[in-house]
């Protein structure tokens, strides 16, 4: 009796320890499609980030964040401009920050960057990092933004999946 009783403890905390795991990813990163000149802000005041001003267009790209402990990855391709004399290339960007955006739209809303990382000549970039996430992150955004125009965002994740267990899975 002890040893099903053990057991059943043991199966209970690995299952509340599952659910204290989540794991969101972004299976598709998509370019910010706006008319040239035009915001398409996130968020709300004081916490508004604003999206760049030109049209941009990625081949893929996904990104994944463990909000327990923050490890998390993003990678996209073929982040471009879509229209212009720089159409096709990313013109003058040659980095950008993956940010994460918990409780977007709130009085709660925290933004979370990523160190820089390169952006390829053919508007490629990868990057593993750890984040430190608030304990409570709902509704998730993943964003990639460019630190060299104020951190204006040019793409983002697509359909967030949560799922509960390891990072790796």
């Amino acid at each position: 009796m002890k040893a099903l009783c053990l057991a059943l403890a043991l199966a209970f905390s690995a299952g509340a320890f599952a659910q204290s795991n989540p794991v969101v990813r972004w299976n598709r990163i998509v370019g910010v499609i706006t008319a040239p000149g035009v915001d398409n802000p996130v968020g709300g005041a004081p916490n508004v980030i604003h999206s760049g001003t030109l049209p941009w267009t990625t081949r893929g790209g996904s990104a994944r964040v463990n909000l327990m402990s923050g490890e998390g990855t993003f990678e996209v391709q073929g982040l471009v401009l879509n229209g212009g004399s720089a159409s096709g290339t990313p013109g003058p960007i040659n980095s950008v920050v993956g940010t994460l955006v918990c409780n977007p739209g709130t009085d709660t809303q925290v933004i979370i960057d990523t160190p820089a990382v390169d952006l390829s000549s053919t508007g490629d970039a990868e990057l593993s990092f750890p984040l430190s996430v608030p304990p409570a992150c709902s509704n998730p955004l993943f964003l990639i933004r460019i630190p060299q125009a104020e951190l204006r965002w040019i793409a983002t994740g697509t359909v967030p999946v949560t799922r509960h267990g390891s990072y790796r899975d």
